[in-house]
């Protein structure tokens, strides 16, 4: 049984991942060098016990928000967004995101999930702060921390080590009151 929709817009909806999720399209994303050319996952074979280890996890923390980004229309599970580690003292969590699904990529489905999720962090969770981290070469998160507002605070050098050459890994990070001027509450 699909879990009900969290968070929604005309597009994509945001809903619960689900042990379910990992035998679908899911492990796939984990184990394609495509896809994972940015991040640190494909270092190891990424296997549904692996997968559904994650999920239970994820499902039981207090302190993790892990959502399935699915499409509105028919309900495919296209990637995944969260805020991780949320810090509820300091009211700041981690955003990520992953859309596995390539035939999605560049139709703007992260930007939509990207805001919706971050509303509902600022404007429900009251966070304070989100922030997030690439690789200096994943152009398309680039692009969707600009989207979002967020500002480069930081480069930590030859961080990350893909494709036989080490990467500098960018951290960015977005304030509430940036995240509400930029996006004000109403219709899309």
């Amino acid at each position: 049984m699909t879990p009900p929709p969290f968070l929604q817009t005309k597009r994509v909806l945001l809903r619960s991942l689900t042990e379910a999720d990992c035998d679908g399209a899911y492990l796939n994303w984990l184990n394609d060098p495509e896809v994972c050319r940015h991040n640190g996952h494909h270092l190891f074979p990424y296997r549904p016990e692996d997968a559904v280890r994650y999920v239970k996890k994820m499902l039981a923390s207090p302190n993790d928000l892990v959502l399935a980004v699915t499409l509105t229309d028919g309900g495919r599970h296209i990637g995944n967004i969260s805020l991780q580690n949320i810090d509820w003292v300091n009211r700041l969590a981690e955003f990520a995101i992953l859309i596995g699904e390539k035939d999605c990529w560049g139709k703007g489905y992260s930007k939509e999930a990207a805001r919706l999720l971050l509303d509902h962090g600022f404007r429900s969770l009251n966070l304070h702060r989100i922030h997030c981290g690439t690789s200096a070469s994943n152009m398309p998160m680039r692009g969707l921390a600009a989207h979002l507002g967020m500002r480069e605070e930081g480069r930590r050098r030859q961080a990350l080590f893909k494709q036989n050459s080490y990467l500098d890994l960018l951290e960015y990070g977005l304030l509430r009151e940036e995240f509400l001027k930029r996006f004000p509450p109403g219709p899309e």
